[in-house]
Parts: C-alpha cells; sequence; structure tokens
C-alpha cells in the first residue's frame, strides 16, 4: 500500500482534537462507506487504503504524537509503513482491527469469502496504444456450479450446521489465572469459519461450490496507456465461496517497441537523416509520425543535431486531454566511401570556401545543448 500525503484528520473526517473513541467510530463509518464490497466509485479502493492507513497512525499513540508534531515526514523518520491489508470482508477488516466483526464480538460474518484475482497480459502497437483498442483476453476463472448453485451440496441436500461449533463458525475458550478468565477465539477447524458443513458433497464440483470455465472478455485499451501499465475490471475474477463477491480481473498491457520512435512521457522521439548535399541545399525528405509518412521541409544550411518539434503529434494523454509532441532529431549523414571524382570535387569546394561559410548561425549552440539534452 502505497502511503498518502494526505491529512489523515480530513481523511477520517475527525478534529485534531479527537478521542480515541471519536476516531474508531469515524473510520468504522469511512470503511463501511468506501470498502470496495459497497461502494462502486472507480477510485475507492485506493480512497479506502487511504482510510485504513490513516487509522493505522491515529488510533497508536506514540505514531499520533509524532505525526502531530512533524507529519508525514516524521513518520517516514521513524521508517513507518501502512500495512499491507488484504481485506475479502469488512468482517475480515474489523475483526483485524478490533477483533470483532459487523455481526458483534464472535460472531460470524455472513456470506462467504471474497474470490481470488485474476491476472492476464495482452500486447498492443505503439500506435494502437495512441488511437486505443479493444482486444480479446482469453481466462480461465472459477464460477459458480451451476448444479448446486455455489453451495457445495448434492442437489436435493443442503449444509448442516456445524457440530464442533454449533453454526457460529467460532469457538471460545475460557482460562482462568490470577488475573481473571481470558476468552480466546479461534476459527473452528472442522468448518473453516462457515459455519456448516457439507455431508453430501456435490458430484459436479465436487463440494468445492465452484468450477473452472474459459472465458474471452474484451477488454478496452485507452489512448495513451504506457508500457507496463494495468486495467482493472472488477468483479471479472474468480467467484467468491458461498455467494461471496467474486474478485477482480488485472490486465498487464505491453507496449512493443516501436523501431521508428522512442517514447519518453507523451514525447516521442525520432531521428531524420539527411545527407550532406540535402542538409546543404535544403531538401524535403519523408518522416514517420503515427498517424503514418508526412512531408517536412528543411532548410538550406540544416545542421545535425537540429530538433524540429510537430507538436500534436505524439502520444494522448492518458484519461485527460491534448498530446505531446514528436520531436525529430536531424542526423546528417557524412559520405564514407568517395570517387577520385568526387574528392576532387570536394577539394574545390573546400578551397572556394572562407569562414563565412560555415560561420554558426544564432543560436547554435542552444540548439546543440537541446540535442544533448
Amino acid at each position: 500500500m502505497a502511503t498518502t500525503n494526505r491529512d489523515y484528520y480530513e481523511l477520517l473526517g475527525v478534529e485534531r482534537t479527537a478521542s480515541e473513541a471519536e476516531i474508531k467510530k469515524a473510520f468504522r463509518a469511512r470503511a463501511r462507506e468506501l470498502h470496495p464490497d459497497v461502494s462502486e466509485a472507480p477510485d475507492a479502493e485506493e480512497r479506502f487504503k487511504e482510510v485504513v492507513e490513516a487509522y493505522e497512525v491515529l488510533s497508536n499513540a506514540e505514531r499520533r504524537e509524532i505525526y502531530d508534531r512533524f507529519g508525514h515526514a516524521g513518520l517516514r523518520g521513524q521508517g513507518f509503513t501502512p500495512t499491507s491489508f488484504d481485506f475479502g470482508t469488512l468482517g475480515d477488516l474489523f475483526s483485524a482491527f478490533f477483533g470483532d466483526d459487523l455481526f458483534g464480538v464472535g460472531g460470524r460474518p455472513r456470506g462467504g469469502a471474497r474470490g481470488g484475482d485474476v491476472a492476464a497480459e495482452v500486447e498492443i502497437e505503439l500506435a494502437d496504444a495512441a488511437r486505443g483498442v479493444d482486444r480479446e483476453v482469453p481466462i480461465e476463472v472459477a464460477v459458480v456450479c451451476p448444479a448446486c448453485d455455489g453451495s457445495g451440496a448434492e442437489p436435493g441436500t443442503a449444509p448442516v450446521a456445524c457440530p464442533t461449533c454449533g453454526g457460529a463458525g467460532r469457538l471460545q475458550a475460557v482460562s482462568d489465572t490470577v488475573f481473571g478468565q481470558f476468552v480466546r477465539t479461534q476459527t473452528c477447524p472442522r468448518c473453516a469459519g462457515v459455519g456448516s458443513v457439507v455431508e453430501h458433497p456435490c458430484s459436479a464440483c465436487d463440494g468445492a461450490g465452484r468450477v473452472l470455465e474459459e472465458r474471452k472478455l474484451t477488454v478496452q485499451i485507452p489512448p495513451g496507456i504506457h508500457d507496463g501499465q494495468r486495467i482493472r475490471l472488477g468483479g471479472e475474477g474468480h467467484a467468491g465461496a458461498l455467494g461471496g463477491r467474486a474478485g477482480d480481473l488485472y490486465v498487464l498491457v505491453r507496449v512493443r517497441p516501436d523501431p521508428r520512435f522512442a517514447r519518453e512521457g507523451n514525447d516521442l522521439f525520432a531521428t531524420v537523416d539527411l545527407t550532406i548535399t540535402q542538409a546543404s541545399l535544403g531538401a524535403t525528405v519523408t518522416v514517420p509520425t503515427l498517424e503514418g509518412e508526412v512531408e517536412l521541409a528543411f532548410e538550406p544550411g540544416t545542421q545535425p543535431g537540429e530538433i524540429r518539434v510537430l507538436r500534436g503529434q505524439g502520444m494522448p494523454v492518458l484519461q485527460g486531454r491534448g498530446r505531446g509532441d514528436l520531436k525529430l532529431l536531424v542526423n546528417v549523414a557524412v559520405p564514407r566511401r568517395l570517387t577520385d571524382e568526387q574528392r576532387r570535387l570536394l577539394r574545390e569546394f573546400e578551397e572556394a570556401s572562407d569562414s563565412s561559410t560555415y560561420e554558426p548561425d544564432e543560436g547554435f549552440f542552444d540548439k546543440l545543448k537541446s540535442a544533448f539534452r
């Protein structure tokens, strides 16, 4: 979980003088609002993680004092990093922090565990990344068994209450000490906290309640995506157990290198090769762009290292407006093999030249420094 730079008190919606009980109450309310099981907002997961991080700091007296005095920098200086929680349900969340859940101390959350996430990968060309493209992604996911409807029990039968825990899903052990009675709660080992057991497993899924299925999903890849970015499709992962929420599908996008361009942010870079004659006399040459080749005129005396900028011919801004630029670096090719006649002509040219022939134009060194950058 990445740390946030937002004010922790603001995230929880409490005053800086809030008591421990007020902070706990505010965290419960915000967690219920933002947990992915509840909220459908696209940024709910990140906001939820920020709220968890805020509670981790403000519920700890020592961390809170450091934060109040020195802010985020003080916490980083003390080596604080937020815990990477992967909570399947709100009940799991409250149990981890408070030792209870949404249904009371020692209770059992209704419904099953969240399904696992699925990873897939797709390769596209740079031109596809520029305009956006739809790609079909094959995946294998666990889906609810159609025979038992996810219960895991053979059709015509039903799960029964676990005889070990009496359907509570948890076991409690009470021990007497000199300090009084201590109650220890643990997940029932027989039913794994579900509270029920299947006496007659479904023959179609062997009692798992889920079966594997091959699917093909169409993924919309937005314009401007970068190599290595992931696209999240909520609820397209493995089905949850016993009616739990399905996991998510994460599609890793790989953008194949384009031999014509180098990408830096939203800008594209390419080279233009001119012969020594073309650079000296001026020429119109064909240069590549994402939309196809275009003709570009170069003035007489074009120097190696000059950069021509084609505004708005780069990559689109991901989920934003505008485009980057296409920057063309001029490379002047010096001949390697000359005939005797060509050498004679070049010597005559050199003899007829003076200092004004090679006089740099104004701003030459600025262009040179720009090229090196």
